[in-house]
This record gives C-alpha cells, structure tokens and sequence, in this order.
C-alpha cells in the first residue's frame, strides 16, 4: 500500500490488496484480498468492497455501499468474476453491485457516474459513461445501458434489456423491451413519450445531427411502418451521421423488441 494513502486504523484492509496513491479509506470499510483500488479515490466509513473487484481514479464509495459482492443468481458456484469500476464515479449510501454470473465474466460501469442511494446494479450489466441512477433504480442480470442515460427514481430494468443512448426513463418505470436512443421512456409497462430533446442538447449534438435524430423517430414511431421497414427508410431518407447511425445499429440489435410510444403529438 503507498504511503500516501490515508487508511483509517479502524478499517479492515486485506495486506493483498492493492491501494493506489492518495486513497482515502474510512473506519469500519472492509477491502478484500482481490480489490484494487486506483490513485484518488474515497471510501468513506462502512463500506465493503470483494471480490475481484478494480475501481479507478477519483471516485467516491459512499457509507454501506457493496461492492464486489457474489451475483443474486442460483447458477453462480463460485467461479472467479468480476466487477469494474471507471475513474470519478459515486456510489451513494448502500448501493449494491454485484459481479459476474460465469467464469471469467465482469459487471463493468463506466466513468462520470453517479449511483445514488440504494441504486442496484445485478451481474452481468454494462454500464456506460455518464449514467445517472436516481435513488432505487434497479437493473437486473446483463442489462446494458449506454453513455449519458438517465433512469430515473425506483425504475425497474428486466433482465437482457438495453437502455440506449441520452435516453431518460422516468420515476417507478417498469422496462421489459429496449429504450431507443435518446428518447424518454415513463410507465408500467414503459411506454416512449418523445425525444429527449434536453437530454441531446446538452450532451453537446449538433444542431443538424439533432434534426437528424427528430427526422428517424417520426418515421420510427409516426409512420405506422413495422420495425424492419422503418429502419429500411431511415437509411434512405435520412442524412447520415454518428447518432443516425448509433440509432440505426441500436434498432437492429433489439432483440427483445422496443418501447413503443405511448399516445401520438408528443414532439
């Protein structure tokens, strides 16, 4: 361990695991033998970190938080997995991640995030950069959710499904199909509600990419097409650029199917 690291007395760190440069570690965290943790970070009092489990630079694990711990899921027996944390991201109080079902497999959660209190993150999910969970969400056994989403507050993700890009999922929202790129999905069932029209200016997209995007959820969900047909115009109609094409990539692997829109007007 460096010498620079601020380790409480009262903290319980296994002598094999591996602390980086100025990390601070509170009374009463327990860092296990397979844990390395980079230059920077905080664990503040009471949290548990196991498992083989890497955090990154500059995050914060807040008090009771879990991290690391075995997967909620009756095939695991025991196998070596693991869990990946990016650099600046907070876990808030009692949060829960847990790492991988199947040998060699990982839980991985990106940069710049923030998990607020009692978040839970199951086996198996990805997690991009940039991702908001409010208080209570919940995503479920290799769920994936891509850079800057927002879910909001007691969301409940099934497993498989896939949250994409600067989408936002309200409150209590129920998901069992895929959330489109940067639309916003509300409901139980979830149901589409518009474009995430904040969401994808502030994330810094162009204008004309903005329009782009506005131009492929009309012909997606207003104009009555199948799904297969829908994408067929939008690679037709539609000018070509990154997010076009994320949209595009994301519709032809929604292998569950996607949220449909909820009533007709919104955007």
């Amino acid at each position: 361990m460096e010498a620079e690291s601020k380790i409480h007395p009262l903290a319980i760190v296994h002598e094999n695991a591996k602390i980086g440069k100025n990390v601070e570690i509170g009374p009463f965290a327990v860092i296990g033998e397979n844990v390395e943790i980079d230059d920077g970070t905080r664990v503040e009092p009471h949290a548990v970190i196991t498992g083989w489990t890497k955090i990154g630079k500059d995050c914060v694990i807040f008090p009771g938080a879990s991290i690391g711990a075995e997967p909620q899921d009756l095939k695991f027996v025991g196998e070596k997995s693991y869990v990946y944390i990016g650099d600046r991201t907070k876990v808030r109080e009692y949060a829960t991640i847990h790492r991988a079902c199947g040998a060699e497999e990982e839980t991985r959660i990106g940069n710049d995030c923030l998990l607020m209190a009692y978040t839970h993150v199951a086996h198996n999910a990805m997690i991009g950069n940039n991702v908001i969970m409010a208080n209570n969400a919940s995503v479920a056994g290799h769920v994936i959710v891509e850079d800057r989403a927002v879910l909001g507050g007691f969301a409940g993700v099934h497993q498989f499904v896939k949250i994409g890009r600067n989408a936002m999922v309200g409150g209590f929202s129920k998901l069992v199909q895929d959330v489109v790129p940067y639309t916003i999905v509300d409901g139980r069932p979830a149901n589409v509600c518009g474009l995430n029209s904040v969401g994808i200016a502030r994330a810094g997209i162009s204008v004309s990419s903005r329009k782009a995007i506005k131009q492929a959820y009309k012909i997606l969900y207003r104009s009555g097409l199948k799904l297969a047909q829908a994408i067929s115009v939008i690679e037709q109609e539609v000018d070509s650029c990154a997010e076009v094409e994320h949209f595009l990539r994301f519709l032809r692997n929604a292998d569950r199917g996607i949220c449909r829109e909820n009533h007709e007007g919104n955007n």
